[in-house]
């Protein structure tokens, strides 16, 4: 793996570079190996055509615009591809498409490049480079610290705990990954990965994809063969080759008896193999995101955007030493604009490059606008010395990141074996937010595809730190800074102020139009809600999160109750229904 094992992400494509023939233009990495290629020798390309701009400002829930998104995109694939599909199935080639970013994947000879980049729609054609990441020791050497039988200092440092005395632990939300793989049978997985059933069977459809249908030609580790993978190619069950990606779903979604490991350890989690023993291509990468924006079957068929998550972590970085330069920057940009536009919620890790001081967050996805950036404290709230900083100078931007920072030393989760260990990086810190995401939406499902106000509320509610050095034009003194954006992550802060914004106010969807009406003088507390939905139980917890009253009812669109007995302060109440959980925040003055 090279230099982080936030993981890996060679990005494909290129802006207006090279000779351009017709309207296109062919990589000049391309051209540079074609001049020592014999005249038939046929290199691996990735076609890259228009690309659509789906339409969603209208649609409010996470499926609607999923669905919008899946299908507009993939309509506008399969228009735009059809010529170089015609001359694809002329020349009696094989080929593989995505539509999420709107490419197809084929061998060219250098004839043949020139005559694609003349086609209707074709804008690039560029590599489809291999490389393997190293772990640096920040990333993943091993603490001694045992932690086994108390709660992680992460969980508790962000706030979950507390959200957990409220019985909010993520129930209802899918979690996404795309790392290495998962060992699904952990004993701290198992019940969470959605594919599970309780006579200890599994279906995996929708819940596992494998990218990875071939051993990497650059693998040397050993002999390059399918059985070399401890996976093997196409696994039909989760399986992780490394161990990486155990450890960072661990951290979003583990439980076990004794190893309470994860932020939202009821949430439900889904995954993608990208890398093979860390050794990847953008393609897979690719098929990993459109997988996750539209899962499928296991034979790749019938996809259905309603079964996406909520949020999806991405533990991995692309460094320039993998190719991935201001001419490519744009292509996961577009893969992860697209899945913001469809409402899931997209965590990066920042990288570990802080060594190299200021504007060392220069890999995608970190750079770019429309991830959620995060890097790595220690547990004296101090960044991590490994954690890189902004603000982003790579792509000429000057943007502002990390995001947020998070716990990212000593993180205690799973590994490969079933067994349990403690690793440093930024790996480890955006685990923590997609957690803490998967928390928000299961308390407020409301918040569920509506990306721009989770970020809102991440960002307001963060604990504030501070710096006296300056980076670029940032001054370490103000907030948000290069070193910790906006703060550290706090859920429960967040909860909070989602409460105090949404109080008297209908739900965002529409379907609860949820209103309290608390009466001081009267010691009454009134609330309202659609005729619609029947509320099976209701539960008060003081501003700790210590449960003070539960009352199970049977009630339509309205509930009344005396408070008398509560003294001053702020109060919460939760209603728990069918069609999900609402909770809303009173004072009693």
């Amino acid at each position: 793996m090279v230099r982080t094992l936030i993981f890996l992400l060679t990005i494909l494509l290129i802006h207006g570079s090279g000779p351009s023939f017709g309207q296109g233009t062919i990589d000049p990495r391309l051209l540079q190996k074609l001049q020592a290629a014999a005249p038939d020798d046929a290199l691996e390309c990735i076609i890259y055509l228009a690309q659509a701009q789906p339409e969603t400002a209208n649609l409010k829930r996470r499926e609607a615009k999923a669905f919008a998104v899946y299908n507009q995109l993939r309509s506008h694939a399969r228009t735009t591809q059809q010529p170089v599909l015609n001359w694809i199935q002329s020349h009696h080639k094989s080929w593989q498409s995505h539509w999420i970013v709107n490419s197809l994947k084929v061998y060219l000879t250098g004839a043949e490049m020139r005559e694609v980049i003349q086609l209707p729609n074709v804008e690039k054609i560029v590599p489809n480079p291999q490389w393997k990441l190293t772990p640096p020791p920040a990333e993943w050497k091993a603490s001694t610290l045992d932690t086994r039988g108390t709660v992680p200092w992460g969980i508790t440092r962000i706030g979950a705990d507390s959200l957990w005395a409220l019985g909010i632990q993520g129930q209802g939300v899918t979690i996404g990954g795309e790392d290495t793989g998962y060992e699904w049978e952990h004993p701290a997985l198992k019940q969470q990965y959605r594919g599970y059933r309780n006579d200890g069977n599994a279906d995996h459809n929708y819940n596992w994809h494998d990218a990875i249908h071939d051993i990497n030609p650059l693998n040397q580790d050993s002999m390059p063969t399918p059985a070399s993978n401890p996976c093997g190619l196409d696994s039909p069950v989760p399986c992780d080759d490394h161990s990486h990606g155990t450890h960072t779903m661990g951290t979003m979604a583990g439980s076990a008896p004794e190893e309470s490991i994860g932020v939202a350890p009821e949430a439900n989690w889904i995954g993608c193999r990208c890398m093979e023993r860390g050794w990847g291509s953008p393609w897979t990468y690719l098929e990993c995101f459109e997988w996750l924006l539209a899962p499928t079957d296991l034979n790749g068929e019938n996809a259905n955007p309603d079964l996406g998550p909520a949020v999806i972590n991405n533990s991995w970085g692309c460094p320039p030493a993998e190719g991935c330069n201001t001419e490519n920057f744009s292509l996961l940009d577009e893969a992860i604009r697209q899945l913001k536009a469809a409402g899931i919620f997209v965590v990066v890790s920042a990288g570990n490059d802080g060594n190299q001081g200021c504007s060392s967050i220069y890999d995608p996805a970190a750079i770019y606008a429309s991830s959620f950036t995060i890097g790595a404290i220690r547990q004296d709230d101090t960044i991590a010395s490994f954690s890189s900083r902004g603000p982003v100078l790579v792509d000429g931007s000057g943007r502002l990141k990390p995001d947020l920072v998070a716990p990212g030393v000593n993180v205690r989760s799973a590994v490969l074996g079933g067994g349990y260990q403690n690793w440093n990086g930024t790996s480890m810190s955006g685990p923590h937010v997609a957690g803490a995401v998967a928390l928000l939406i299961s308390a407020l499902p409301e918040l569920d595809g509506d990306v721009e106000r989770i970020q809102y509320l991440l960002e307001a509610s963060a604990d504030p730190m501070l710096d006296p050095k300056v980076c670029g034009p940032f001054d370490g003194m103000m907030i948000p800074n290069a070193y910790y954006g906006y703060g550290i992550l706090n859920v429960w802060k967040a909860y909070q102020l989602a409460l105090e914004t949404s109080n008297n106010q209908p739900d965002s969807n529409g379907d609860w139009d949820l209103r309290i009406y608390p009466n001081p003088s009267t010691d009454l507390i009134n609330l309202n809600w659609s005729q619609k939905i029947a509320v099976r139980e209701i539960r008060i917890y003081d501003q700790v999160g210590r449960l003070l009253t539960q009352e199970n009812i049977h009630t339509y669109g309205t509930w009344t109750r005396s408070i008398a007995a509560f003294g001053t302060g702020m109060y919460y109440l939760q209603l728990i229904s069918n069609n999900g959980t609402r909770s809303v925040k009173f004072m009693k003055s």
